[in-house]
């Protein structure tokens, strides 16, 4: 679904770190948290994690913070929470994701991203729920992201700004999920344009170039992230074996379900891991 809103970061001539600097001080403003320390942005079938990591006290509708954007998908509840962890810390949770497919540019896929750096969060956990291409990978299974592919053909980047993403999917967070659960795996995400879901013969061709996963957001937002010098930790809910993979049709409501049935799982094993960060 495509939205028609207005948004400062739709004037070429704004600097997005700006209205980045200024959507951070509104959150401030509102919760009257000077600082956050991490930031989760809960993709389909993780929302419940924020419920599990910790004490929220305060909800802002997202749509209230200057750049963010009304959630076109089903799965995300449009609102960003002020959440105080048990060892004191803090976490900003994101539930107002922008996707590329909803056609309003790169600097707003980002922009939650940017907020989050703005408000002094150095860790950044970045969820969704994806394609299987690994056959036994059986819809339910969480994946840590240890790299990605993307596919876009774009980025948050903007000029002439070079950005090592070396290591983009911090190896020492992916080590810290592990020793919680061992028996995580993890694999190489592709990021496709969307909003439609990949033919078999991508999908092939994701597995050929050496794809794992496949789905339609994080990479750039990722980008982003390394970008602002924060620390990324990167996990995928199997919502269902890719096109070719699995014998059945594709749908959007199949990913639903698979979200529904392996939220509790899947985001307190988020909750346990993030008391780890």
């Amino acid at each position: 679904m495509l939205t028609t809103d207005t948004n400062p970061l739709d004037d070429p001539a704004t600097d997005p770190f700006q209205v980045a600097r200024d959507a951070a001080r509104q959150i401030a403003d509102a919760t009257g948290v000077a600082r956050h320390d991490i930031a989760l942005t809960l993709g389909s079938g993780w929302g419940k994690a924020a419920d599990l990591i910790g004490e929220t006290t305060h909800t802002i509708p997202a749509t209230e913070i200057s750049g963010f954007s009304a959630p076109a998908l089903e799965g995300h509840v449009g609102t960003l929470r002020s959440v105080l962890l048990p060892n004191g810390k803090r976490a900003l949770v994101i539930g107002a994701r922008t996707h590329y497919y909803e056609g309003h540019g790169v600097r707003r896929v980002v922009h939650s991203v940017r907020t989050a750096a703005a408000t002094g969060a150095t860790t950044m956990v970045l969820t969704n729920g994806a394609g299987g291409i690994r056959e036994h990978w059986t819809p339910g299974t969480p994946v840590l992201i240890s790299d990605h592919i993307n596919l876009t053909a774009d980025s948050p980047l903007e000029g002439a700004t070079f950005i090592d993403l070396t290591d983009l999917y911090s190896e020492r967070l992916r080590g810290i999920a592990r020793s919680i659960d061992p028996s995580l795996d993890e694999g190489v995400y592709c990021q496709f344009r969307g909003p439609h879901y990949e033919t078999p013969a991508e999908v092939r061709m994701a597995r050929t170039i050496g794809g794992d996963l496949v789905g339609m957001s994080t990479a750039l937002e990722a980008i982003a992230a390394r970008q602002a010098g924060m620390e990324v930790l990167g996990l995928s809910l199997v919502t269902n074996l890719a096109a070719g993979i699995q014998s059945t049709p594709l749908s959007h409501q199949e990913v639903i379900d698979a979200g529904k049935a392996s939220g509790p799982v899947i985001s307190a094993l988020l909750a346990r891991i993030v008391a780890a960060l």
